[in-house]
């Protein structure tokens, strides 16, 4: 028990240095945060975490890059965008997220916001289902592929086929955490807090799995399960705070 004791401290602590507003200049929520309307913040903050993969650099770039080409105005275009303008997305690349996923992308966003009421009802919708995040994640894709568009699957997660959904779990972070620390939004209020999981990727992996909080070798579902519930004995209100306790160590401090 000392050995937990101690390791919550530690962490505790991480927590403490990481979750700062400093910590934006470096990280990809700062594209989100340069936005006002709640409309702009999600779809900015979805587009930005989408993106989310690669040297963190560049990802800030390319997503601010595409605001750009939103005309810096996301939800705007989004409902009003007319084909010229959309065309113009085909110039983007981000790694293998190329122009047509973009636009397959602003077409879906569209879909989600005239017929479904927004990505805050379709995220909250899907929890209400089973109370999980995993049933939230499960429903939006859904509802992200009712227009076909298969060659763009690969850029949303699906649960259901065990994928870690490292970059929505990371999304909900951004929406859904209120903290008072002035990193995250907390704009929704309707999955708490407490139900997040763990944005699981290289970095919060190894080191999970070198402070014993994680066995399964794998960066599936069934770790982000397992890590996230040992991160629940910590703190069950906000197992999540640790996220960046574990990415700071791993990306920070090469832990």
């Amino acid at each position: 028990m000392e050995e937990i004791a101690d390791l919550k401290e530690f962490l505790d602590e991480k927590v403490e240095k990481y979750n700062q507003p400093e910590f934006i200049e470096t990280d990809p929520i700062q594209v989100p945060k340069q936005f006002a309307e709640k409309e702009n913040i999600e779809i900015s903050g979805f587009l930005a975490a989408t993106i989310a993969w690669g040297n963190r650099a560049a990802i800030i770039k390319n997503a601010l890059r595409l605001m750009a080409l939103l005309d810096n105005q996301p939800y705007d275009f989004v409902l009003n965008a007319s084909e010229k303008e959309l065309d113009r997305l085909q110039k983007f690349v981000h790694r293998t997220f190329n122009g047509d996923d973009c636009i397959y992308f602003i077409c879906s966003l569209r879909n989600i916001y005239k017929n479904h009421g927004g990505l805050q009802k379709v995220f909250e919708g899907g929890f209400q289902q089973e109370q999980s995040v995993k049933s939230a994640l499960a429903h939006f894709h859904s509802v992200f592929f009712e227009t076909e568009g298969e060659r763009t699957r690969k850029h949303i997660s699906n649960v259901n086929k065990g994928a870690s959904a490292k970059r929505l779990n990371m999304y909900l972070r951004w929406m859904c955490r209120n903290d008072k620390a002035g990193v995250d939004f907390g704009l929704w209020k309707a999955i708490p807090q407490s139900a997040l999981m763990l944005p699981l990727d290289v970095h919060t992996g190894n080191v999970g799995r070198k402070l014993g909080l994680l066995q399964r070798r794998s960066n599936d579902w069934k770790a982000v399960e397992e890590i996230t519930a040992t991160l629940r004995e910590f703190d069950s209100n906000d197992p999540i705070k640790y996220d960046f306790a574990l990415f700071g160590l791993g990306v920070f401090e090469k832990f």
